[in-house]
């Protein structure tokens, strides 16, 4: 039986639900980074005020401030220094280029920007910083931080003592931060989540299921993406977990080596991440894992089947969110786990499906519930917040959704290609060419066909890949001829963005332009 949320526990202020989780948990250590120098939620508390009085003091309460760090302990401090005193955190992807960035700026009505120089040298981004010095402030966080005197500190002191009667008040219904969808179709678009909508999922995720205050959660995906940002800081703080913040999702071989060390329970991650972890990972490197957690991209079989068999069957559970929905719509339970679908809708969320045209079976979803977004951010307006209509937001997903409430994803509605009159999912396609190839990875594609209105190009990193095999194997397992992809482009390294999602933007445009040039 699945648990009911109690709205009244979601109509928090951020900064207050990290107070009260301390009162209920105690002043535990709750926060830790590669450089171990653990915080506990007093030294959280603590810090937060002293950042963010230094933060307070240049520039206005309300206003929107960029933050463009990696998950640390100090992006951490950083999010909740700005709640603190009353200003709104606006998460920039440092992945997404100078273009995508402007926007987001100018879309957001960011003035000032705070990151590190350290973070800045190793990532190697000066020239991406030097561009966006030209639209915003940069506020350099290791300066701020040298300022921090005898007074700063006696503050932060006494406010760790009374945080309520020091943090600036702010409503439920306030903005919690901003952030941008990962431009993974289209170019990114301005997502303003109030806090209650932040509470309010790791709430939902905490009823649905059962969260032990001594698990470590690790977290290596980036705070830029809501699922890092809820999943791997807010969730865990909220609840008595640690967590355990890495700068990158890249080092595979770093990151098996720390989860034993810290004594990892739960890890987050998508699937292209934890499928470089489990081919690294020695049998006893997951061994502190109570479970796994997938979420961003579609779980490959051969993923499943490598936590199955190579990690004494370590439990992979796959989730499905939007960044929208803060982000956790739905989600496997460890007793209660259904491989190849995306778990059970949480709790507190109303969905309905839409029938769509040429798709017998599910339909497109839409969701409404506490941790839905308050609107997108309106490009040529900062301070205007276009909202949804009736509370309900069109996820763009087609799903199905069976008798016990697990929800199967179909695909993206604009993934969906009509050849020869038929509805064909791209995301089958790409699971066609992963049960042939098991080892590579794969996006498939549409480009216009005079013939059959469109055609599928599949692109993939196998360098052997012929059209003859899936021809081959779709037919041994009954797959309709019009999902196999007759054009292939076989390329080194197939475009993901920074958070491990396949860009189909950068590959729909390599595909055009290839077939433009014919």
């Amino acid at each position: 039986m699945r648990a009911a949320l109690n709205p009244e526990a979601t109509e928090e202020p951020i900064f207050d639900a990290l107070i009260a989780a301390r009162e209920r948990y105690g002043d535990k250590e709750i926060l830790e980074d590669q450089d171990r120098k653990p915080l506990t939620y007093t030294g959280l508390i603590r810090a937060a005020f002293v950042l963010g009085r230094k933060i307070a003091a240049l520039s206005e309460q309300g206003e929107r401030v960029g933050i463009l760090l990696p998950s640390s302990m100090g992006v951490v401090v950083t999010f909740y220094g700005l709640h603190a005193f009353g200003r709104v955190p606006v998460m920039l992807n440092f992945t997404s280029g100078e273009r995508n960035l402007k926007a987001a700026i100018k879309a957001a009505g960011v003035k000032r920007i705070l990151s590190a120089r350290r973070f800045i040298a190793q990532a190697k981004l000066e020239v991406l910083v030097d561009d966006l010095a030209t639209v915003a402030e940069i506020v350099w966080l290791d300066d701020v931080r040298e300022t921090i005197g005898l007074s700063d500190k006696l503050f932060g002191l006494m406010a760790g003592f009374f945080p309520t009667r020091f943090r600036v008040r702010t409503e439920a219904s306030d903005p919690g931060v901003v952030l941008f969808t990962s431009g993974s179709f289209g170019a990114p678009k301005g997502v303003v989540l109030s806090q209650s909508n932040l509470v309010a999922n790791c709430r939902q995720v905490a009823a649905h299921i059962p969260l032990d205050p001594d698990w470590v959660m690790f977290n290596p995906l980036p705070t830029f993406h809501c699922f890092g940002l809820t999943g791997g800081v807010l969730l865990p703080l909220l609840n008595g977990m640690k967590a355990f913040q890495y700068p990158s999702p890249l080092h595979a071989k770093q990151i098996v080596e720390l989860l034993p060390q810290v004594k990892t329970s739960i890890l987050f991650a998508t699937d292209t991440f934890l499928n470089q972890y489990a081919r690294v990972a020695g049998p006893d490197d997951f061994s502190t894992l109570q479970f796994v957690v997938a979420g961003a991209e579609r779980v490959r079989d051969e993923t499943h089947h490598l936590f199955n068999t190579k990690f004494g069957g370590v439990k992979l559970l796959e989730g499905y969110g939007v960044t929208e929905g803060s982000p956790v719509l739905a989600v496997n339970h460890p007793d209660r786990n259904r491989p190849g679908s995306v778990g059970q809708m949480l709790p507190g969320i109303e969905w309905r499906l839409d029938p769509v045209d040429g798709i017998d079976v599910g339909g497109r979803l839409f969701v409404r519930g506490p941790n839905v977004m308050r609107g997108y951010l309106c490009p040529d307006d900062p301070d205007t917040v276009i909202p949804i209509e009736g509370g309900w937001h069109d996820t763009g997903d087609i799903v199905d959704i069976d008798d016990e409430g697990y929800v199967s994803v179909l695909g993206r509605a604009k993934r969906f290609a009509k050849i020869g009159g038929e509805m064909v999912s791209l995301m089958a396609v790409e699971g066609l060419a992963s049960a042939v190839w098991p080892g590579s990875r794969h996006a498939v594609v549409s480009i216009p066909d005079n013939r059959k209105g469109e055609k599928l190009v599949l692109v993939t990193d196998r360098q052997e890949a012929e059209s003859g095999q899936l021809v081959d194997w779709a037919r041994a397992h009954g797959a309709p001829d019009l999902a196999v992809p007759k054009k292939i482009m076989i390329v080194a390294e197939v475009p993901v963005l920074g958070t491990g999602k396949t860009d189909y933007v950068a590959i729909q445009k390599m595909v055009t332009t290839e077939a433009q040039a014919a």
